[in-house]
């Protein structure tokens, strides 16, 4: 079975900058695949070429097999890739319901006569958002008054809803506590479980690696290679997340300043 999502040696420039640089990983359907590195690595970039806003310059972009070349994010949405970013893309002051739905509201007559059926509209989301664990009693409150968790799980169950088969999600533990954060891998799992492929794009190894199947690290642009979870250890991976070659130079030249 040809995978849901693959990149192979994809490359991208902005002018003379090499913004990526022969990036291969692939995204399987019940599978979390988490791209990681620091500010700067290129996750961004490549987040933005997976879901049509940019057009990669080298390489392969392969979906469900067959060499594919998005001209915008409308392409990778009928592709079935749907990307939640950090901001989430939610109105703080709108329901529950209505940021579930976010321009595609359910609706009822014909013409003139067309309104927005509410009550259908609810009833959807509050079933969606039970399925992925939360039972609100009331979807009419602003989105802004759930918990930071909460708010990503409304932008997972909208993605799901509406039919993607690849979700990518945009450092969605970045701004959250602890606990928070641990609500939101349990929605990753839940996703994944469901037969979704997953891509997790963040800078914390103690997150990725509960969930993820695969880890793509990315440094200034380029691949430090693609391991399957049998293949590293929590310990190692975030000892290359951390650049452990530098940090031990770094130690080394401390210890002979100090013995100076």
């Amino acid at each position: 079975m040809s995978a849901l999502l693959e990149v192979d040696g994809i490359g991208k420039n902005y002018g003379s900058v090499i913004a990526l640089r022969d990036v291969s990983t692939v995204v399987n359907a019940g599978e979390v695949t988490c791209v990681l590195g620091d500010n700067g690595a290129g996750k961004s970039t490549l987040i933005k070429v997976l879901a049509g806003v940019h057009q990669h310059d080298r390489g392969r972009l392969l979906v469900n097999g067959t060499a594919t070349r998005f001209t915008s994010p409308r392409d990778a949405l009928d592709a079935g890739i749907a990307t939640v970013y950090q901001d989430l893309a939610v109105v703080p002051l709108m329901s529950v319901w209505r940021n579930f739905f976010l321009g595609s509201e359910p609706t009822v007559g014909v013409g003139p006569l067309q309104r927005l059926d509410r009550k259908r509209g609810k009833q959807i989301a509050k079933e969606a958002l039970a399925d992925m664990g939360i039972d609100l009693r009331d979807v009419e409150q602003p989105v802004g008054t759930l918990s930071g968790g909460e708010r990503q799980c409304v932008a997972i169950a909208r993605a799901i809803h509406f039919g993607a088969k690849v979700l990518i999600l945009d450092e969605p533990t970045a701004a959250l506590g602890v606990k928070q954060s641990g609500v939101v891998l349990r929605y990753v799992a839940q996703a994944r479980d469901r037969g979704l492929g997953i891509v997790l794009v963040t800078h914390n190894p103690h997150h990725a690696y509960p969930v993820g199947n695969r880890f793509l690290l990315l440094k200034r642009g380029a691949s430090l290679g693609c391991m399957e979870k049998s293949e590293i250890t929590i310990e190692e991976l975030t000892r290359q997340m951390a650049g452990g070659a530098e940090l031990e130079a770094l130690e080394h030249e401390l210890r002979e300043v100090a013995a100076e």
